[in-house]
């Protein structure tokens, strides 16, 4: 039985795509079942951040680039302002991966918002990009503009604030949250001391 990773994530969280690669190469060939679930930073009708105020560029000069630098990973502070509400393309998430497309959906999601500055709080922004990925665009819009998914997002959300999660990423296994370490080693090294039964290193059958 695979070990289950619980992933909260907000895609207009920098970290959030941060971590996507150290938990890649954490986890490489571990017996892990990786759940990406959603957390809105900043719901509405709390107002979002904007890039041109101090807090924005500072963070991300102090923090956030030399994070990406040492990872690897190309990103760039969105010009978008004020920054986009992420319900839709949290509930976007929920049309993905009822056909299948969870992961790509998530990826294009971070990339489009943190590599190509997309507003990913656009519906027109996002049925384009969920066509990318191989939903159906006409599908995909009727389902957010009817709140298909809405019960569900609101119940995961509300699951999240049971769980007592506060910021993304947030990490939660094995009944507990466990702080996040941008290090692949670290985490890998976390996870195969908490299962000494060799539960996470058994290949699935």
């Amino acid at each position: 039985m695979s070990v289950k990773i619980d992933v909260f994530s907000d895609y207009v969280c920098p970290y959030c795509l941060l971590i996507e690669g150290v938990l890649a190469e954490a986890t490489q060939g571990l017996n892990v079942d990786i759940q990406w679930q959603p957390f809105e930073l900043r719901a509405a009708p709390t107002p979002t951040l904007r890039p041109e105020d101090d807090y924005l560029p500072q963070v991300w000069k102090k923090s956030v680039y030399p994070l990406a630098q040492r990872l690897g990973v190309p990103i760039q502070l969105p010009s978008i302002s004020p920054q986009p509400y992420s319900r839709w393309a949290h509930e976007g998430f929920q049309v993905a991966e009822a056909n299948g497309k969870a992961d790509a959906y998530k990826d294009r999601m971070f990339r489009a918002f943190f590599q190509e500055d997309q507003d990913i709080g656009s519906l027109s922004v996002l049925g384009a990009l969920a066509d990318e990925v191989g939903l159906d665009k006409s599908q995909f819009l009727v389902a957010l503009g009817d709140g298909k998914y809405t019960d569900r997002h609101e119940a995961l959300l509300e699951r999240a604030k049971k769980l007592g999660v506060q910021s993304v990423p947030s990490l939660y296994m094995d009944g507990q949250l466990i702080q996040v370490a941008f290090d692949p080693q670290v985490l890998r090294r976390y996870l195969l001391e908490k299962y000494e039964d060799a539960s996470i290193t058994q290949a699935n059958v």
